[in-house]
């Protein structure tokens, strides 16, 4: 009896351990499960934009869905920065690419031909909105000479608008389950686009001066067509030309019957020829940022668009004489 007593205890215990070893299988399996659908919902959507712009629009649309990068180095020029090797394989593991078009990025053609990512999408900003040419006359995008429009068109807020709508569908295509995200996202950041819109019209409405005088490349015509101001450069849309000794004589002549009191110059652009402007015409120079990329010491302090445009708005009521 005793000895009947202790097999049974022997085959209890040993099909206790069986049982305990499936038991741990089994919950192992169940939080491998969860671990592994957990990653794949956390696996974020991987986008690399152009331009700073971009860059800020994709992450207020996307937010924690999305992981995104500027392929500019900071502090580079995007007219004349070239891709490296490196920029190329991290453009291959993307997901989107996110670039405003209308000549702005010289290097896009190259740059694509050699990614090798059949999934990768691309997102053209400018497609579909009317671009503006070194006059501020508003052309279609696609039916206008090569070269001749102006590619500045997130310096147009309405514009913004309508990239970040862009941006929504994209994004919605590639995550439908989130797309009602990415809508709340965009509604909150057009919000604040906006307001600012507001401000430059407050701030922009009562000025003495309207005409803009750059010592440098036309990059503001979007920005003087909104707010009913004047843009005059010395070199036209090209940021590679340069002004000729009649072009200087005759703004400077501008300046002086207008009665300029500020010469602006784009920032990352040598502002040596606004100073031989202001000196001729007894004005001082400020500067105007178009935005298209940030420094690094200014990427770390987290500053943004709307940063940026909001210090043009100031420089720009100085320049102007504005109540």
């Amino acid at each position: 009896m005793i000895r009947g007593d202790f097999r049974l205890t022997k085959q209890s215990i040993f099909g206790k351990k069986i049982f305990l070893f499936f038991l741990r299988l089994f919950l192992i399996l169940v939080i491998f499960g969860f671990q592994a659908q957990y990653l794949d919902a956390a696996k974020k959507i991987r986008v690399v934009t152009s331009v700073f712009p971009l860059l800020e629009f994709a992450g207020a649309v996307s937010g924690e869905r999305g992981e995104v990068s500027l392929l500019l180095p900071p502090g580079a020029e995007i007219h004349t920065w070239r891709p490296r090797p490196s920029d190329i394989i991290r453009l291959s593991s993307a997901d989107l690419f996110i670039y405003i078009g209308a000549d702005l990025e010289p290097w896009l053609h190259d740059l694509l031909k050699s990614v090798r990512n059949p999934n990768l999408r691309v997102l053209e900003a400018s497609r579909g909105i009317p671009l503006i040419d070194g006059e501020g006359i508003v052309h279609n995008a696609h039916e206008h000479e090569h070269g001749a429009h102006d590619p500045h068109i997130w310096l147009d807020f309405e514009n913004d608008q309508r990239i970040i709508d862009k941006i929504v569908a994209v994004l919605s295509e590639m995550d439908p389950e989130r797309s009602s995200v990415f809508e709340r996202n965009a509604s909150a950041y057009k919000e604040k686009l906006l307001r600012l819109d507001k401000k430059f019209k407050d701030g922009l409405k009562d000025c003495a001066h309207r005409t803009i005088i750059l010592g440098g490349h036309a990059a503001f015509g979007y920005l003087a067509r909104s707010y009913n101001l004047r843009q005059i450069s010395l070199y036209g849309l090209s940021p590679d030309s340069s002004p000729t000794a009649k072009k200087l004589i005759k703004v400077v002549e501008l300046a002086k019957k207008y009665k300029i009191k500020v010469i602006f110059f784009e920032v990352y652009v040598s502002d040596e020829l606004a100073k031989v402007l202001a000196e001729e015409v007894g004005a001082k120079t400020l500067v105007l940022n178009p935005g298209a990329n940030l420094t690094k010491e200014q990427l770390k302090s987290g500053k943004t668009f709307f940063d940026i445009m909001e210090e043009n708005l100031e420089n720009l009521k100085d320049g102007l004489i504005c109540k």
